[in-house]
């Protein structure tokens, strides 16, 4: 199978101008094939009351910016916003790209995280327990897809989303837009064995995430579904002192099985950093 590379630029603590400076240099390196932002409502590093960018917002503009990259949230909460509109706003970006949409989403921060349930209460966010926060997102994806697919309005009634007479119009360019299911928990990987074209894990702890993914293997086999149709992707964080670091855990997470590899560049981003990503850590594994 073969490796693709992107970037994530966590779009805190930084101006916009940054942001689309690095995103349009990526966009014309054609070993990176793939661009992230993230999904939180204050910032979870540096100031917290530091500068956040709206994700879903500013992706849409970096969509229209740019025109080879496929980009997306890594991961969208899903406790954030319902479902049909999360839909909605996601079809709208994918036609803004010309079709470039990968649909990433995920339960949402966890509340063993000190801060996690700040952002929710402070914009007046519901934030249900974790279980039902995990069946509400299981519910989620079967809507999404339905609203990207369905012919005419359907209803739909479940245990956390209920909807009557859902419609999307515009539907994605994409016929089959990829979903990026991101986290690690048993709960959410048997979601993702059902519902993910691609699974997304923090590689803070590589030995782990390859542990996950086996655990993956297990839950799509008993869903009846080929492991390997199921593209394993792994987040993997940057220095720019230290890219020998960056390449070992490179180097383990492809040994481990995973082929879609994001690199968070931290802030403030040098002149030319897409280009230094792509010679210094990405070309030494293209081709």
């Amino acid at each position: 199978m073969t490796v693709s590379f992107g970037i994530t630029t966590a779009p805190q603590q930084v101006g916009y101008d940054d942001l689309l400076r690095v995103w349009l240099e990526a966009d014309a390196l054609p070993t990176i094939s793939h661009a992230w932002v993230f999904d939180h409502l204050f910032p979870i590093a540096g100031d917290r009351s530091g500068p956040i960018f709206e994700g879903w917002t500013l992706l849409a503009a970096l969509a229209a910016q740019t025109s080879r990259l496929r980009l997306g949230v890594l991961v969208t909460s899903n406790r954030i916003r319902p479902p049909a509109l999360l839909a909605r706003i996601a079809a709208t970006v994918d036609v803004i790209s010309a079709g470039r949409l990968d649909f990433g989403i995920g339960v949402g921060s966890r509340p063993d995280i000190a801060w996690a349930r700040d952002e929710y209460d402070a914009h007046g966010l519901p934030y249900v327990p974790v279980s039902d926060a995990i069946e509400a997102l299981d519910e989620a994806c079967t809507v999404i897809r339905r609203l990207w697919t369905s012919s005419s309005p359907f209803d739909f009634s479940g245990r956390a989303v209920s909807l009557r007479g859902a419609w999307c119009n515009p539907k994605p360019v994409q016929p089959s837009v990829p979903f990026v299911i991101g986290g690690r928990s048993s709960r959410t990987l048997r979601i993702a064995a059902r519902h993910a074209d691609i699974w997304n894990v923090p590689g803070f702890d590589v030995d782990d995430a390859i542990s996950r993914s086996r655990v993956l293997d297990r839950y799509c086999a008993e869903a009846g579904r080929d492991p390997a149709s199921l593209i394993r992707s792994i987040h993997l964080g940057v220095s720019y002192s230290d890219p020998v670091a960056v390449r070992s855990s490179i180097s383990q997470a492809l040994d481990g099985g995973f082929r879609h590899i994001t690199l968070g560049l931290p802030s403030p981003y040098p002149p030319s950093v897409a280009s230094w990503v792509a010679s210094e850590v990405v070309a030494p594994f293209a081709g």
